[in-house]
């Protein structure tokens, strides 16, 4: 049979050259004010909740070159935020485990993974949410297999509310009950929805939806990380970030002692993340303190071009 190997010439066509400008790391460009508190409030003895924040980079900062453009001398950033809370349940010390190691065990995945989603792109977006989707999948198994093989923490399982920030795009993955929140431009709004057969009630019209707050069912959660270790069903969002946004990861000891128009205030009035945790959680023991309380913020300063790109991938 005749072929190249006979003799015959083939034309390869060259490969598709790389970009070969140095990206803009907008990223880098994104200022980030944090706060995080959690108590276990005025009627429980120990607290169930856990959370993190924590910052994802890739750098390059050239040491030796005799280039002459100046950019090459230049330090080259991009980073990431991530932020998590967790309430556990199951009772005993077992609400306390699980929700630890939830998020201990997202950490060690992410860290296994070598595609960190730092540069997003309309296909990288999509990636990155199958991969947060499938990661809560493996931290439900990992919190099942814990309390099958300790009877001490037969049952146990959590919420957890977790947010990816890079730039001005944010990435939301969601079991529970616990929620999450933006507050722009002076108006709070609720982007995650409650895993609870309270909130099913309203959702099928059975109840109305200000009746779900002091429902007998509130409590009992649909969705859960652990528990029987069934498929978890994940709430995913893509969303754009704004410059001034406001994002709020909390726990129900939060939302449950303090209605939206109050932490709307608070937000309002705050005179930075660390001070406005701290009195939404002063709040929450004020009224009661019925629960433990967790509470993270992050407020954004987001530069115009970043604001337009991650606007056009939100959708997604």
């Amino acid at each position: 049979m005749d072929g190249p190997q006979d003799g015959d010439t083939v034309e390869i066509p060259p490969p598709t050259p790389p970009n070969r400008e140095r990206p803009r790391p907008l990223s880098a460009q994104v200022e980030v004010e944090f706060g995080a508190r959690s108590d276990p409030g005025k009627v429980r003895s120990n607290n169930e909740d856990h959370y993190l924040v924590a910052r994802y980079s890739r750098s390059m900062l050239p040491l030796l070159t005799n280039i002459a453009d100046p950019e090459m001398g230049e330090r080259f950033d991009e980073i990431g935020h991530c932020l998590v809370v967790a309430d556990g349940i199951g009772g005993t010390s077992a609400g306390e485990v699980a929700s630890s190691l939830a998020i201990m065990t997202g950490v060690n995945l992410s860290l296994h993974n070598p595609h960190w989603g730092l540069t997003i792109t309309e296909e990288e977006a999509q990636k990155l949410m199958r991969r947060l989707r499938d990661r809560m999948q493996e931290v439900g198994h990992v919190l099942s297999r814990r309390a099958h093989s300790d009877p001490a923490l037969a049952g146990m399982g959590t919420t957890l509310t977790g947010a990816y920030s890079v730039g001005a795009d944010l990435f939301l993955c969601h079991v529970g009950d616990s929620r999450a929140y933006y507050f722009r431009k002076g108006h709070l709004h609720q982007l995650t929805h409650d895993h609870t057969l309270a909130q099913e009630l309203a959702d099928a019209g059975e109840i109305a939806p200000e009746e779900v707050r002091a429902h007998r069912l509130r409590h009992v959660l649909t969705s859960a990380l652990g528990g029987e270790g069934g498929a978890v069903k994940t709430e995913m969002q893509h969303l754009g970030l704004e410059d001034g946004d406001w994002l709020l990861l909390c726990t129900d000891g939060l939302y449950e002692m303090v209605p939206d128009d109050r932490i709307a205030d608070v937000l309002l009035r705050a005179g930075g993340a660390p001070a406005a945790c701290d009195a939404l959680v002063e709040l929450a023991l004020e009224n009661g303190g019925k629960d433990n309380v967790t509470v993270i913020l992050a407020r954004y300063v987001i530069p115009q071009r970043a604001a337009e790109q991650a606007e056009k991938r939100g959708d997604s």
